[in-house]
């Protein structure tokens, strides 16, 4: 569930919010899973875990 836009609510669902887009933003980076070409799960789950795992290792890289 993804807060409203608007001021802070009590039950802490605006906090978290850019977080989310943020991660949809970096998955929609990537063309092959912006539309979902392949038929076969196996493979489109596979190119998720890719995903996952260059946007982490970016991540990583500008901390360091």
């Amino acid at each position: 569930m993804i807060a409203e836009r608007g001021p802070q609510h009590g039950t802490g669902l605006g906090t978290f919010r850019r977080v989310v887009e943020r991660t949809i933003s970096r998955f929609h980076g990537f063309r092959c899973l912006r539309i979902r070409w392949e038929r076969r799960d196996d493979i489109h789950e596979a190119f998720l875990e890719l995903a996952c795992r260059l946007i982490t290792h970016r991540q990583l890289q500008s901390w360091c």
